[in-house]
């Protein structure tokens, strides 16, 4: 019983550093005259980090806490803060800072001018914190409880898929799970659900006749734009499939190109479409909502929809009826927008994130919009975006002027969404539109900023609970998994070479530090990741400059789908652990190939190619060499989703079909090459060596005299396969033995609850490993792995301080520890770690002198 407890409590503890959130107090920045020159506007304690976000007028701030200090820039839009405080030297005054949170004070210097100010963080209370754990309670029995049959499972069978489900039970996996993507998202699958008799009253749903039938009025305010116009309009005139009028405004543009070019333009075309184009002429300028409501009096005379349109907004093929279809099929619809490249919450590829398109590109994007199911692409929004807004003639008969308070522009549609909004009136995005919008052409983006963050200031006046509303709907993202389609698409457009496409796990550790070192060594190049073992079987990224966009799903048909816009695909194994059916990956992986330019590369971050048992260790924990095929051992045997045992050879089979189509496979290891080949002896002329490179540069720390007493530190979360067992054995004769301490810089699996003088420091930064090492006076390093690792990152990062580095003889662990000048390995004979001898060279002096000597 008291095992058990020590067990819950230990996972109370990790569930705790991964959940816990305990907020501190805000507070001001005050200079010596009791001037604002900063806001620390959240400060709070999540998991085993404190984050600090606020502004200050400074072009850096130093953050200090336990002898750390650390350098943050200043360089994030705070409208906001601009808008209150005119007076700054910083255009971009915001900032988010971090670091490792050890429980002592958070300093923060601000550097303005020549004058350091310091001022102490109000971090949250002891009592703070212990209520936050408290809250946690409750929520940590409810998934422990949903987790037992998983649980019972694993100790019944010792299925090594059951880690990755009790990990999902407990969320504690990483990184964060996408939004669940529809299967049916694009009309062709959705007809296709349908029986052959009502696939076509299904089609007459999507596209009714009266939509062909409803009429709109376009708005379009013109100021300069001489290069974009010419574009803007055709586009309208070519693709707009509706029956509609436009009405153009020329705000007394002081390009003289401008309205001769409007004449012509409305000349040449009258003919075509006589009475359908109607131009005001400004004689003064009278900025954007000015120039709008003129058009507004005329076109709610004429009692049809309005659309408002920029003159930088680029419409593709067949867009009028879908931005239109709401409003005939759905209830209270007060505007629509569609999907763009710069539209702030409609933005894709990345929400919120604006990004410059290529010739072609916009209707490359739009052509796999058309295809996505026009109710699967709705979602409820906060507001619309006016740069191309539809909006209701009912609600326009309501609120019939955008509000001059706000100038020449911007914001004025977010004012008079929120109107809407309290009659009743939905404001929608549609994701099966994209209209590419150049931004910043009526304006100019000095401008447009000073705008924005002026009325930005009202808005927040006016509607206390937009901000946070505009925050959930990110945070939500009711569009994710269009916005991933459209997403894959502009990856698509964007280059003709092969796009990285990686099968990915959820576990974190080294191989996804190494998966994001080299996706951001590729960027701006997009790459994409095929992930498993997260909450759905599947999950699907896109991996660009401005951020990633995801999604996740268990049909595997979707992710098909939507990668059919790529044309060639350079498919990387990365790593398939956590994966609830690996024995199925080859085939999946291997269906999403599209032709003879396609390659494949393998990654040998452990072993699941040879092995159900990923890490070769046998049923009772022990690694005794390469396993035969027919290995009788339970653990390199596994079970398939329909309950059949799966036997090594059947295993090696289906891996063996990736293997050999595989252009390159990469190790990391020498050792792990032999392993590898070992298993399969075919592929040698495919296996390339390539050792993982530094992913920190870490100093040589200041070593500490020798002493009888060691302080041992391990790096790393630590499972059964990482040292658990070896862990809890040494930490009970150190306890014994008493003096010496054990520092894990790390998690420990709750199943092995170390003795009371251990000390489990949590999560960690690799860059803040010497500050650690100082904190603690850690005087050795061990790493207790018990597994023959193929690269081991922590072994590397050990040895790079200068310090002494102990573990087991075996893997590429092993071999680095050799060839280290200080520390030595340790036998571990039948695969069964030899404790005392790990014991007498960390505790014996001159054991130690002759292991440093050797």
């Amino acid at each position: 019983m008291k095992m058990i407890t020590q067990k819950i409590v230990a996972l109370f503890a990790r569930y705790c550093a991964t959940h816990l959130f305990a907020v501190g107090q805000p507070s001001p920045c005050l200079d010596d005259s009791a001037n604002t020159v900063g806001y620390f506007d959240r400060i709070f304690i999540k998991g085993q980090r404190v984050i600090i976000e606020g502004w200050a007028d400074s072009a850096q701030i130093t953050i200090g806490h336990n002898g750390q200090m650390q350098d943050f820039g200043i360089n994030l839009q705070r409208p906001d803060v601009i808008a209150a405080f005119p007076d700054l030297t910083q255009a971009a005054p915001g900032f988010v800072a971090e670091v490792q949170f050890g429980g002592g004070p958070v300093s923060v210097t601000i550097l303005r001018g020549a004058r350091h100010f310091v001022y102490q963080i109000p971090m949250p209370t002891r009592g703070r914190v212990l209520r936050a754990r408290a809250r946690l309670i409750l929520p940590f029995l409810r998934d422990l409880i949903l987790a037992l049959p998983t649980i019972l499972h694993w100790y019944a069978t010792k299925d090594p898929a059951d880690r990755t489900r009790f990990k999902r039970h407990l969320r504690l996996t990483t990184p964060s799970p996408g939004r669940a993507m529809q299967s049916l998202l694009f009309i062709e699958d959705s007809i296709f659900a349908f029986p052959v008799a009502q696939q076509a009253a299904e089609l007459a749903r999507l596209n009714p006749a009266a939509l062909s039938r409803l009429p709109v009025t376009l708005i379009m305010p013109v100021f300069n734009a001489a290069d974009v116009l010419p574009e803007a309009l055709d586009r309208v005139l070519r693709h707009t499939d509706l029956p509609w009028r436009l009405i153009l405004i020329d705000d007394a543009s002081t390009d003289p190109a401008v309205r001769p070019f409007l004449h012509g333009w409305i000349a040449d075309h009258s003919l075509a479409h006589p009475n359908r184009i109607t131009l005001f002429e400004n004689d003064q300028n009278q900025g954007f909502i000015r120039s709008v409501n003129a058009a507004l009096k005329r076109a709610i005379d004429y009692g049809d929809h309005v659309i408002l349109l920029n003159s930088d907004a680029f419409v593709p093929k067949a867009w009028a009826s879908r931005l239109m279809r709401p409003f005939l099929l759905h209830d209270r619809v007060a505007t629509v927008t569609p999907m763009s490249n710069d539209a702030e919450i409609f933005s894709a590829p990345v929400i919120c994130a604006r990004i410059p398109l290529g010739v072609g590109q916009s209707d490359a994007i739009d052509a796999v919009a058309a295809k996505i199911h026009p109710d699967a692409a709705l979602a409820d929004a906060p507001t619309g975006v006016g740069f191309c807004m539809a909006m209701s003639i009912d609600y326009l008969r309501k609120i019939p002027q955008l509000d001059t308070s706000f100038g020449r522009g911007y914001g004025e549609e977010v004012d008079w969404c929120q109107k809407a909004r309290a009659l009743g009136g939905r404001n929608l995005g549609a994701a099966n539109l994209f209209v590419e919008h150049r931004g910043g052409t009526s304006f100019g983006s000095d401008e447009k900023r000073l705008l924005v963050a002026r009325n930005n200031a009202v808005i927040s006046q006016r509607y206390p609970s937009y901000d946070a509303d505009v925050q959930r709907f990110i945070a939500a993202d009711p569009l994710a998994a269009s916005r991933l389609a459209l997403a894959i698409a502009w990856a698509a457009s964007k280059t003709s070479d092969a796009i990285p496409l990686y099968l990915a796990h959820n576990l974190g550790g080294g191989a996804e530090d190494y998966l994001t070192q080299r996706i951001a060594q590729n960027l701006p190049n997009p790459a994409l990741v095929l992930r498993v073992g997260s909450v759905f079987r599947w999950q699907l990224e896109l991996h660009s400059a401005q951020g990633i966009s995801r999604g996740g799903t268990d049909d595997f048909n979707l992710i098909k789908r939507l990668l059919s816009p790529v044309d060639q695909l350079r498919l990387v194994y990365s790593c398939g652990v956590g994966d609830l059916d690996p024995v199925s990956l080859p085939d999946r992986l291997l269906e999403l190939l599209r032709g003879p330019k396609d390659r494949i590369e393998m990654l040998l971050h452990d072993y699941l190619p040879i092995s159900p048992s990923y890490t070769l260790l046998s049923t009772d924990g022990r690694y005794l060499g390469v396993p035969e095929c027919t290995s009788p051992d339970a653990a390199h045997s596994t079970r398939g989703r329909n309950g059949d045992k799966i036997p090594l050879a059947t295993w090696q089979k289906c891996w063996g079909q990736l293997i050999e189509k595989a252009d390159d496979i990469v190790v990391f290891s020498q050792n792990s090459a032999q392993i590898f080949l070992a298993a399969y002896p075919s592929a040698r002329p495919k296996v390339q060596l390539l050792p993982h490179t530094k992913l920190v540069d870490l100093s040589r720390v200041p070593r500490r005299a020798r002493a009888l007493a060691p302080v041992i530190g391990v790096l790393g979360n630590i499972g059964f396969q990482k040292g658990a067992g070896v862990l809890q054995q040494l930490a009970q004769r150190l306890d014994f033995a008493g003096g010496a301490k054990l520092i894990v810089l790390g998690q420990v699996d709750p199943n092995y609850p170390l003795a009371a003088p251990a000390v489990v420091h949590g999560g960690y930064r690799r860059c803040e490993i010497p500050a650690l090492v100082a904190r603690y006076g850690i005087t050795d390093w061990l790493i207790p792995s018990i597994w023959p690792e193929t690269f081991s990152y922590t072994t590397h990062e050990a040895i790079a301080t200068g310090l002494p580095v102990w573990g087991f003889d075996l893997g590429a662990q092993g071999d680095a520890i050799r060839s280290h000048n200080i520390g030595r390995v340790i036998p571990i004979p039948g695969g069964v770690p030899d404790i005392e001898a790990l014991l007498t060279g960390l505790l014996h002096p001159h054991h130690r002198s002759e292991s440093a000597a050797a």
